[in-house]
Formats: C-alpha cells, sequence, structure tokens
C-alpha cells in the first residue's frame, strides 16, 4: 500500500507544476500519478502475477525548474529548465507513455546495471570462476543485458528534504539476475536542488562477490528534446586522456593522451567540429574518457555543455573515475517521442559517469576502475547535473 502524501505537499505541488510561470512557484514540492501499469508475468509453472502500477513523480523547485520520473527503470522522462530569456523547455529525450518506453528504446534517461556499458564477449572472470551473460550487443553484453535495470520496477518513495524535493527508488537484482553472481541490493535517488542540480545517489550491497558499475543515461538536447541535432553544442570535458577501442567498442586496456585527436575536448568546441573525424560505425563520438580526477569521495567537475542559442548551461560534477561521451549515433528516427518528435541521429547527446567499459576484464585497470563489489562494502555514486544559463 502507498502511504498517501500530506494534503498540504500536494497543494503545493499542484500549484508548482504550473512552471510556465516560473516566478509564481513558492517551494520546492512533488505530485505523484499514474503513468502507466506493466503488463503480467507468468513464474515457471504459468501462474500469472498482475503487473505493478507504474507511478510517475513530478518534482518542482522554487526556481519553477521540473523533473519528472517513473518507477519503471527510474527513468527521468522530462527535465523542464529555463533559457537565458526566462523561456521554458525540456530537454530530456523521452517518451509520453509507458507503453512506448515498452516497445523498446536506447535508454532513453533510464539507469544502466547491474554493469554499465559493454562487457567483452559476455563473459568475466571472478575469484577463478567464468560467468556469461546476454550478449544483447553481439558478440558483447551492454548495460546489463536483455532485461537490465532500464527495464525492471523501481520501488519509488518521494519525500522533501532539506535539499529539495526527492524519490528513493529501490530495486534488488536476484543472484543469477542476467547471469550475474549475488543477490545485489540497489538505492538511487533523484534530488532536485534550488541550485537547479539533479542530484543522483546510487548505493548498492551484495551476498557474493559480484560486478557493479551504475550509470545514469539521459540524452540532453539543451535547446529543447525537439530541436534537432545537438552539433552547435560547446563541450568541455576535465580528462587528458581516454580509453581507446576497437572497432565494436571494447576498450583495447590502453590509455592514451586525448591530445592530437578529435577527441580533445579540454577545450571547449562545439560537438560537432570533429564529428566525422571520430570515425566509428556509426560515425560519431562514443567513447569513455579518464577523468583527470579520478575516483573521489565528493562530486567534482567533469564536463560542461553550452547552447549558444538558448544560453543554457549544463555541468556534470561526478564521484566516478570515466565519463561516456555519446551524440546518439545510434538514432535513426524509429523512435517516435514526446509530442510526436522524431529523434533522429544526433539529435540528443549523452554523458555517461561510470567506472571504465568492460574493466572486468581488464586487471591493469584495477587501481583506477574496480568494478568489483564484495560482501560488506557498499557501492556509491554520486553525480550531478547542475543548470544554469550563460551570463
Amino acid at each position: 500500500m502507498r502511504r498517501a502524501l500530506p494534503a498540504l505537499v500536494i497543494a503545493f505541488a499542484l500549484s508548482a507544476v504550473a512552471f510556465a510561470q516560473p516566478k509564481a512557484v513558492t517551494g520546492p514540492a512533488f505530485e505523484q500519478d499514474t503513468f502507466g501499469k506493466l503488463p503480467p508475468t507468468k513464474d515457471k509453472n504459468g501462474k500469472e502475477t498482475p503487473g505493478p502500477i507504474v507511478t510517475r513523480y513530478t518534482l518542482v523547485n522554487k526556481n519553477g525548474m521540473v523533473v519528472k520520473c517513473i518507477e519503471y527503470g527510474a527513468i527521468i522522462t522530462e527535465i523542464h529548465v529555463p533559457d537565458k530569456s526566462g523561456k521554458t523547455a525540456d530537454v530530456a529525450l523521452g517518451f509520453d507513455t509507458l507503453a512506448d518506453y515498452l516497445k523498446g528504446h536506447p535508454y532513453f534517461g533510464a539507469n544502466a546495471g547491474r554493469c554499465a556499458n559493454r562487457i567483452a564477449n559476455g563473459k568475466f572472470t571472478l575469484d577463478g570462476k567464468e560467468y556469461k551473460l546476454a550478449p544483447n550487443d553481439k558478440p558483447h553484453s551492454l548495460h546489463g543485458g536483455k532485461e537490465g535495470f532500464d527495464k525492471k520496477f523501481w520501488r519509488g518513495e518521494p519525500m522533501l528534504t532539506a535539499t529539495g524535493p526527492s524519490v528513493k527508488f529501490t530495486y534488488t537484482s536476484p543472484d543469477g539476475e542476467e547471469g550475474y553472481p549475488g543477490r545485489l541490493s540497489v538505492t538511487m535517488s533523484y534530488t532536485l536542488t534550488d541550485n537547479n542540480e539533479i542530484v543522483i545517489d546510487y548505493r548498492a550491497t551484495t551476498d557474493k562477490p559480484t560486478v557493479c558499475n551504475l550509470a545514469h543515461h539521459s540524452y540532453f538536447n539543451l535547446a529543447g528534446h525537439n530541436a534537432g541535432d545537438i552539433k552547435g553544442h560547446e563541450l568541455t570535458i576535465a580528462a587528458k586522456h581516454y580509453t581507446p577501442g576497437d572497432e565494436t567498442l571494447i576498450p583495447t586496456g590502453k590509455i592514451e593522451p586525448v591530445a592530437g585527436t578529435p577527441f580533445d575536448f579540454t577545450k571547449a568546441k562545439p560537438m560537432g567540429r570533429d564529428l566525422e573525424k571520430a570515425g566509428g560505425k556509426p560515425v560519431g563520438f562514443d567513447l569513455n574518457y579518464v577523468l583527470d580526477k579520478g575516483q573521489t569521495a565528493r562530486p567534482e567537475l567533469a564536463a560542461r555543455v553550452v547552447e549558444p542559442k538558448s544560453g543554457r548551461v549544463m555541468e556534470v560534477l561526478t564521484t566516478e573515475p570515466g565519463l561516456q561521451f555519446y551524440t546518439g549515433n545510434f538514432l535513426d528516427g524509429s523512435n517516435k517521442g514526446k509530442g510526436g518528435a522524431v529523434y533522429r541521429q544526433y539529435n540528443g547527446f549523452c554523458l555517461e559517469a561510470q567506472k571504465f567499459p568492460d574493466s572486468v576484464n581488464k586487471p591493469e585497470w584495477k587501481d583506477k576502475s574496480n568494478v568489483v563489489l564484495r560482501p560488506g562494502e557498499t557501492y556509491k555514486q554520486t553525480t550531478i547535473y547542475q543548470f544554469s544559463v550563460v551570463k
């Protein structure tokens, strides 16, 4: 049974959701409504269990910024932020209905796990035992397998915290799910602060040695989710090195400097400037950066994006040692998003804070990017997406 929200909170939320007039918002709030219902499931004996109702949570801060998220995949479906003239737009790619998410999508707004990014040939060895995973990105395993954390039901619990409205999501991955060992208990939360930050916190524990590497996978377009390509967005990444990969995007194990390559974003440049030089099939950026700061206890600046026309700015701060930059190369127009928007190649970008791809198969990276989680340890990550405008 769901805990009923206090009437005062609901009243605040309903008035605050009129985010087209941010000056009228008097304080942080949230509301919740039904986004849909998941289909029934059957056990091995054919017994059918009704699917759970999926709740949508709307978070609002005192500035009128709005974030919406759902219990399916703990997905962020909308992010409404103002531009330099105060005009608000939704800058996150996504869908209007649960049915559209259930049809399949390229991880719009989702959380990748139990292991984000790619594991080579869908297998790894841990403590002398080999584990085989689903090769959902043949021949490799990608973002947790065929039914990773992006396709799971996460129980949500909304609350008003000292820093802003928040939703805590919980999911327990059973031992052997998608081939991974150990029962992994995960909590993650979104908190919307009055500094226009989306603070994402992950925590996880296990009862057996396992692999854990979680990452948030929103696609952003700071001009608006339906505004076309992102080539004019200006990007800076605080990384002098990256992990080069083969043609299937599996890292070679080397760490090389970005200087003299198309992958150098140590100084701000448009995402489209060296897009063709980046190569790949399809062409575009899709690689992991080794952040200069390394793994840290507190979030530190990893990247900054400016959209010149709207003046919107997004900064990424994280505790993680790596950051995957992806320019939506595989978007092909087959996904019809919110309001009928058609998402085509390069219509959105991702900046995914993470451990390095295929780290479990790269013992040389153990000190820089350890993805092994053991009983008694706690996986921790904090990543912040902070929005502002150019001054």
